[in-house]
């Protein structure tokens, strides 16, 4: 059954003005990537694609897939196989997402049931497994070992994240460095990844693909940071997200990391009882909003994305002037401009 996945849909915001600039830059591929994915999905077993299109159809920025075509263009490609990766690079992602959805009993998804409240956790881990399956077979049809090396070594490293995070969760005493360790796992090492390919696949010198990493790298930091301060901000709501996801999972965010350190033993105490033994009242995520304001760790975590953000658009410095240039570093700007 086959699903109609549209790649341009929720950019209708002033700040994504950046991410519309870069789309229409590879549009076409866009459009073939769009068509991969369509016939990958495919399955005799029907539940396959109801399942992979609910979750691929949902929405989101596309942006790991788009900057693996972005990074190609910008290395002067002109064959055709950053496409497939393209389309890997997404179900990687989609397939995590999936995963996600299980291990943290998610309801929603982008403001749209999770597919693990459609179908139950069964059916949404082994879809998720399939996606893995097609993304691998995509990533071979690049015939690069290098290729295949990095994208599956981003896939290991995202596994160990979502592991990672598990020890954390629910654990007040999480440090900053042991939060980052998480978000450069599951987060940022996808975006490295896709980013790097671009250049492998253009048989550019090793200089131009460590800038890529680096610069897709600093990208997810700053993206995820962003992310898991809009879980405690008003304007989550306007980003297709639902306020206080990370608040009812016990998920330790940067937000509550700074403010359990910076706050009164009350306050503590607070932290630990919502988040270390997870009783939670009515009102208290209002009093968990009020306290990372007091200490002013929503807007420090956003000085903290400008900061990565900071470090992707230096990484770009190797690559000569151009748009596709530009549009990149004016994604780097969009990542930390989608907190205001």
């Amino acid at each position: 059954m086959a699903v109609i996945i549209n790649l341009d849909q929720e950019r209708n915001r002033p700040t994504e003005t950046a991410l519309d600039c870069l789309t229409e830059m590879v549009n076409d591929d866009l459009v073939r990537v769009n068509e991969i994915i369509l016939q990958h999905m495919e399955s005799p077993v029907a539940l396959i694609p109801q399942l992979a299109g609910h979750i691929i159809a949902a929405g989101g920025k596309r942006l790991r897939p788009l900057l693996t075509l972005a990074s190609a263009r910008l290395c002067g490609y002109e064959g055709r196989h950053h496409l497939g990766l393209a389309a890997s690079v997404e179900f990687i992602h989609t397939a995590t997402l999936l995963h996600d959805d299980v291990v943290d009993d998610s309801g929603l998804r982008r403001g749209q049931a999770a597919a693990n409240t459609l179908w139950g956790n069964k059916a949404s881990v082994l879809v998720g497994d399939f996606l893995f399956s097609r993304a691998f077979q995509l990533m071979v049809t690049a015939n690069s070992m290098k290729v295949l090396d990095i994208l599956s070594s981003a896939s290991a490293v995202i596994a160990e994240g979502e592991v990672l995070q598990l020890l954390t969760t629910n654990d007040p005493e999480t440090s900053e460095a042991a939060y980052l360790d998480v978000v450069r796992a599951k987060t940022a090492k996808l975006f490295a990844a896709a980013c790097r390919i671009g250049a492998v696949v253009a048989t550019r010198p090793a200089e131009e693909e460590d800038a890529l990493e680096s610069f897709g790298l600093n990208l997810g930091i700053a993206f995820q940071l962003v992310d898991d301060m809009l879980d405690y901000s008003a304007a989550s709501d306007t980003l297709g997200k639902t306020i206080g996801d990370d608040f009812r999972e016990g998920k330790m965010t940067l937000p509550v990391i700074l403010a359990y350190y910076r706050g009164s033993k009350a306050e503590r105490q607070f932290w630990r009882r919502t988040l270390e033994d997870m009783e939670q009242e009515p009102g208290d995520l209002e009093k968990a909003v009020a306290c990372m304001k007091r200490h002013g760790t929503l807007d420090d975590t956003v000085e903290r994305a400008r900061h990565y953000a900071a470090l992707a658009r230096d990484a770009m410095a190797v690559f000569p002037q151009g748009t596709m240039k530009e549009a990149l570093l004016d994604v780097a700007d969009f990542c930390v401009e989608r907190a205001y």
